[in-house]
């Protein structure tokens, strides 16, 4: 088949064709993979659903109890963790320790 022989038409028709061909070959490799999780879940006596919720939820991030308070504003405070605040990095510039400014 040569491809730069081919009109456009042509060329679209077969990009159609491979589409979908593409497309039914994932179906086909998505059901029998269901099919086997299903059996192999069946085995353990239990519902592929009820192992695919289990699995599904979504881990909730904890957030940290504050460990640094700004000296001048309490209400502004850090974990301690990710990306130091400007706050902090302002007060450690400004000579104090991380020590003076933990709760």
């Amino acid at each position: 088949m040569d491809l730069h022989a081919m009109s456009l038409e042509e060329l679209k028709k077969y990009q159609k064709d491979i589409q979908k061909a593409v497309e039914s070959f994932e179906a086909r490799q998505l059901a029998e993979a269901r099919a086997k999780l299903e059996g192999y879940a069946r085995e353990m006596g239990v519902k592929l659903e009820d192992v695919m919720a289990i699995s599904g939820k979504a881990k909730s991030k904890t957030q940290g109890s504050p460990k640094y308070r700004h000296p001048e504003n309490p209400a502004l405070t850090w974990t301690g963790r990710g990306r130091k605040p400007d706050w902090f990095k302002e007060a450690l510039e400004a000579g104090m320790n991380e020590d003076a400014l933990k709760i």
